[in-house]
C-alpha cells in the first residue's frame, strides 16, 4: 500500500495503517508549507535582486489582512491534525472486543509469553491474521517497552502495573519485536519475533505445543492453594465479595469510589486489598504482595476472568 513512498517501513496490521495515513498528512501539510514559503523567498529574490527592474515604488505597509489569514489557515490545518491525533490516540488505548487474549511480562532480558491455553513461549508471540489481538503486559524488574515497528504499537511496560495493548495483524510473516527502553547491560538483546499465521497453521501450532492445562487452570490451583477460595469460594462461610460475574462491572468502594473491575483493579485488590475495600465487607483479606510473581498474578487473574463478567470489558 505505500510501496511508492521510498524507505518506507513495512506495514502489517491496522494499527500501522491508521498511524501512517496521520504520519504522511502532518508530512504532506509540513511541506506544502515549507515549499510556499520557500517559493515566496525565491520569488522576492529573483524580483526584488539588486540588479531587477521591478518597481520599489508604492510599497505595501499594511500586511494584517496578510498575517491573519496565514496566521489562521495553519492554525486550522494544526487544529485538525490534533484532533485527528487525539481520536487516534483514544483508538489506539482503547481496544476493541478482543479475539485472543495473551499475557506478556518483561524480564532482563527476554519477552515470556502466555497465552489462555497455557502455550508458553520466550522472546517470540504466535498469533493469527485478521484478527484482533489484546496483550496484558507486565514487568518483573525494570521499565521495558513492547515496540513492534511493522505494527506501529510500542507501549511502556511499568513495574507494579498491568499495561495493555492491542493490535490487528493484515498479512502473515515474522515480525521484529524490540524493547525500546533502555533496561539494563543487555538491553540490546532484548528482542523477539512476532509470528502471524493463518487460523489453521495457528489452531495447529496450539495443539504441537502439547499443554494439557489451560492458564485459568493454573489460576485456579493457585487460587485454592493460597487459600482464596476459603472466603471467595461458593461454599464460603466467610462475608466476602463473590467472584463470579465480577469482571468488566462496576465495584464500590468503602472510600466511596467507584472502579471497575479489570485486569488492573484484580491486580491491585490481591496485592494490597486493604485499599480496596468493597463497600458492605469487613477488611480482612489478607496482603500478597511479595508471595506471587507476575506470571502468578496474570494466572490468578485469569481465572477470575473465567468465572464470567460483563462480555464487553471481557472480550
Amino acid at each position: 500500500m505505500y510501496h511508492w513512498i521510498p524507505f518506507w517501513p513495512e506495514t502489517a496490521a491496522v494499527n500501522a495503517v491508521v498511524v501512517n495515513n496521520l504520519y504522511i498528512a502532518e508530512l504532506g501539510l509540513g511541506a506544502l508549507i515549507m515549499l510556499t514559503v520557500v517559493l515566496m523567498m525565491l520569488t522576492f529574490c529573483i524580483r526584488y535582486r539588486k540588479s531587477g527592474t521591478a518597481s520599489r515604488a508604492n510599497l505595501t505597509t499594511d500586511t494584517w489582512r496578510f498575517e491573519i489569514l496565514w496566521t489562521v489557515a495553519t492554525l486550522a490545518a494544526f487544529l485538525v491534525l490534533f484532533v485527528w491525533g487525539a481520536q487516534i490516540y483514544i483508538w489506539l488505548f482503547k481496544p476493541p472486543p478482543a479475539d485472543e487474549e495473551v499475557y506478556v511480562v518483561g524480564k532482563q532480558w527476554m519477552w515470556k509469553v502466555e497465552h489462555a491455553g497455557g502455550q508458553r513461549e520466550i522472546d517470540a508471540l504466535h498469533v493469527p491474521v485478521n484478527k484482533t489481538i489484546r496483550l496484558v503486559m507486565a514487568s518483573e524488574d525494570v521499565i521495558h517497552s513492547f515496540f513492534v515497528p511493522a505494527f506501529r504499537i510500542k507501549h511502556d511496560v511499568v513495574p507494579g502495573t498491568l499495561e495493555t495493548v492491542w493490535f490487528k495483524a493484515t498479512k502473515t510473516g515474522v515480525f521484529k519485536l524490540e524493547c525500546t527502553q533502555y533496561c539494563g547491560l543487555q538491553h540490546a538483546t532484548m528482542q523477539g519475533e512476532v509470528d502471524v499465521m493463518t487460523a489453521p497453521d495457528y489452531a495447529h501450532w496450539l495443539v504441537d505445543q502439547g499443554v494439557s492445562e489451560s492458564l485459568a487452570g493454573q489460576g485456579g490451583a493457585l487460587f485454592r492453594a493460597h487459600g482464596c477460595s476459603g472466603c471467595h469460594g461458593e461454599n464460603s462461610t466467610v462475608h466476602a465479595p463473590s467472584l463470579t460475574g465480577l469482571y468488566g462491572t462496576l465495584v464500590h468502594l468503602q472510600d466511596g469510589s467507584v472502579r471497575v473491575a479489570d485486569d488492573a483493579y484484580l491486580r491491585d485488590c490481591i496485592l494490597n486489598p486493604r485499599s480496596f475495600t468493597v463497600a458492605g465487607y469487613p477488611p480482612i483479606m489478607p496482603d500478597f504482595s511479595g508471595q506471587l510473581s507476575e506470571e502468578d498474578l496474570l494466572k490468578l487473574i485469569a481465572y477470575i476472568k473465567s468465572l464470567g463478567g460483563m462480555q464487553e470489558h471481557a472480550r
